[in-house]
């Protein structure tokens, strides 16, 4: 391997020395010429400055290009999770709004229901409770209602089961917390009433159909469809002039009522009590029981 000279490192040195402090002594009088420059001719200068511009504005364009379109990228990537917030936001806000709406429907609906009770005014000596329907026992062999009203409440065997359209039905057994009510149109029923126009007797008989039956009409007695059949009070079990329900059909002697309540839509019922003695207690006192 072939030395260096001596003194070669120490000239090498030397020059660059020499070059750094060219350059740098270069670089302040080509800052103060142009300096001067700017003094003595701004318009030369702001030439050379425009033609410097020019000469680096493509550069400078493809470098800020991939800038922008990253920016861009960003800003539509914030904007989908501001949308997605959104959208998770409004869909909660639907769901609340859904359950206000199916709220205000069930209230509704209760207030005209509520509201139809009232259609009825009990005589003054009369007091009532109002239940819900929470049981239809309906079907081939009965017809009834189960009502979360019982003894508790005042509820009392024979009461009348009223809407404010008309007679519903009675009560047939009392619980504690409830009662079964009895349909005008269930098999077993039995209701003194009266053809308002002619004040005829009669019993409206159901027969586990949607119209009930008049039976035991008098000879000759006048029934036309369309008329008004009401409660007589007879026998003490009732209280008078309840609206039944109205004459629908007359064949062969056949005569159907068609009631004014339609028992597939009961949601509130009023059972009144008018203090009447036509129904037997539920059980009859022992001295009766012992009677021969």
């Amino acid at each position: 391997m072939v030395g260096q000279r001596p003194g070669s490192v120490p000239r090498i040195i030397a020059i660059r020395q020499m070059i750094q402090r060219f350059t740098y002594v270069s670089l302040i009088l080509a800052a103060f010429t142009l300096l001067m420059l700017s003094k003595a001719d701004t318009v030369l200068v702001d030439r050379f400055r425009a033609q410097v511009v020019d000469a680096f504005a493509p550069i400078l364009d493809l470098v800020t290009r991939p800038v922008d379109a990253m920016d861009r990228v960003i800003a539509e990537v914030q904007e989908l999770g501001h949308l997605r917030e959104e959208n998770a936001r409004l869909r909660e806000e639907n769901i609340r709004l859904l359950q206000w709406q199916s709220a205000a429907r069930n209230l509704e609906s209760e207030n005209v229901s509520l509201r139809e009770l009232s259609a009825y005014v009990p005589p003054t000596n009369a007091t009532f409770v109002t239940g819900r329907v929470i049981g239809d026992q309906g079907g081939a062999f009965a017809h009834s209602l189960i009502l979360n009203a019982g003894q508790r409440d005042g509820v009392k065997k024979g009461q009348a089961a009223l809407t404010g359209d008309g007679l519903v039905g009675r009560v047939a057994s009392v619980g504690h917390r409830s009662a079964r009510i009895l349909l005008i149109t269930d098999l077993n029923s039995r209701i003194p009433v009266l053809v308002e126009s002619t004040r005829t007797r009669a019993i409206l008989a159901g027969d586990n159909q949607d119209r009930p039956r008049l039976m035991y009409l008098p000879n000759g007695a006048t029934v036309s469809p369309g008329d008004r059949i009401i409660t007589s009070g007879h026998a003490g079990a009732l209280p008078p002039g309840v609206p039944v329900g109205i004459v629908s059909s007359v064949t062969d002697g056949l005569v159907q009522v068609q009631p004014f309540v339609d028992r597939h839509r009961l949601e509130y019922l009023r059972v009144v009590d008018l203090g009447l003695t036509g129904i037997l207690p539920a059980t009859l006192p022992q001295q009766e029981a012992d009677a021969p």
